[in-house]
């Protein structure tokens, strides 16, 4: 990672690095992420970057903060570049973006895909490209494939992000790469605990869940409230989530069986309260709360016993030092538990990752792509 603030000097510092680090082999896989201040310069920067390492998929985004090795650069200018040598896998670009058809907007650009790839690792415009959308049509294609990523971050409105596949740079739509025979793993922490227990949605109507179990939904919250200590009543009132079972056939449900939502409202006359995505009748659920404690130990539960040679870190703008009043958390938790390893990412306005087997774009979310031994993965570090 550099921190330098000169275009120029950033790709020098980081493409050099690498040369020196990886040796006369060129990197199958490079995936940069840039600093809002490097915006209008990424064309010239993924050129010169492309000329240099010569990899075989290169691909780039603008971050509103960068990760590299065990830092978070949340401001001031930041180059983080993760140059892999996959020798066993089978690599394919793909570039995605909506076009409007007689039939309505639709997602163009999908490859003709070789073998059957585990990983599709997407990045992706928050404005102009439906993640949800591509994520439900992917689940009835292909339910095998898991999907990693994130939201470019480094701007605020249409057309401030930008995207890079090879030497192409962007400012809308998706660009990634299929991963076949690279052994990629996938860990999301969506950073929040159960309280309570799990209830059965009796009652329900799109995003308004009006009973729990034969009872309003809001009676359940009160009485939860109600038997709940201080401190954690204190958590329910200043963030509320409800966790979504996402397969019912298990018999018990844990870390990692939820998809968790934001509670957004609640109808005082009904009794219903509003979540943040469709819930059906039927479903099982359970109220969660998200502080720096419960994404700290969550983190850490996912990745206790994993192990890797290289890892890309893909984390919500709303973690960080805001969240957890230190810097570099989570970065310094990978580094922590499986390092010291090459590991680059950056501040997300949406993270994309798999929970219970199914693919989803999540908020407030720790997404990590893990690659196995046998990978060669380097993250400079400017001196």
């Amino acid at each position: 990672m550099s921190l330098h603030p000169v275009p120029a000097h950033a790709v020098g510092e980081t493409a050099g690095g690498i040369l020196e680090q990886l040796g006369a082999d060129d990197p199958n896989l490079l995936v940069c992420f840039a600093s809002p201040h490097f915006v209008g310069a990424l064309d010239d920067m993924v050129h010169a970057m492309g000329n240099l390492l010569d990899p075989d998929v290169l691909l780039a985004i603008t971050m509103g903060a960068v990760v590299g090795d065990a830092r978070e650069v949340e401001e001031g200018p930041g180059l983080a570049v993760f140059a892999a040598r996959l020798p066993d896998a089978r690599l394919t670009p793909v570039e995605l973006r909506v076009e409007e058809t007689p039939d309505g907007a639709s997602v163009v650009g999908w490859p003709e895909v070789d073998g059957a790839p585990e990983t599709l690792l997407l990045l992706t415009d928050p404005f102009t490209f439906p993640v949800d959308t591509l994520l439900r049509r992917l689940e009835d294609d292909r339910p095998d494939l898991a999907v990693v990523g994130g939201c470019a971050s480094a701007a605020t409105h249409p057309g401030g992000n930008r995207l890079a596949i090879d030497d192409r740079v962007v400012a809308d739509g998706a660009v990634g790469v299929f991963l076949e025979g690279a052994g990629a793993r996938t860990v999301v922490s969506q950073g929040c605990r159960g309280v309570g227990q799990p209830l059965v949605v009796t009652r329900s109507e799109g995003r308004f869940i009006q009973e729990l179990a034969g009872r309003p939904a809001l009676d359940r919250l009160r009485d939860l409230a109600a038997a709940a200590p201080d401190e954690e009543r204190e958590l329910l009132r200043r963030g509320l989530h409800l966790g979504v079972v996402v397969d019912e056939h298990r018999a018990d449900f844990g870390r990692g069986d939820f998809l968790v939502r934001s509670v957004i409202g609640a109808d005082r006359d009904t009794g219903a309260i509003a979540v943040g995505d469709r819930i059906a009748v039927g479903q099982t659920v359970q109220f969660h709360v998200r502080d720096a404690t419960a994404a700290d130990e969550d983190l850490r539960a996912l990745l206790a016993g994993e192990d890797a040679e290289g890892a890309l870190l893909f984390t919500c703008n709303g973690r960080g030092r805001g969240l957890f009043g230190t810097p570099d958390h989570d970065a310094g938790v990978v580094e922590e538990l499986l390092g010291p390893l090459p590991a680059a990412g950056g501040f997300c306005a949406g993270e994309i990752g798999p929970v219970g087997g199914r693919n989803f774009l999540h908020g407030f979310t720790a997404s990590v792509v893990l690659f196995p031994g046998g990978t060669e993965a380097r993250v400079v570090g400017a001196p």
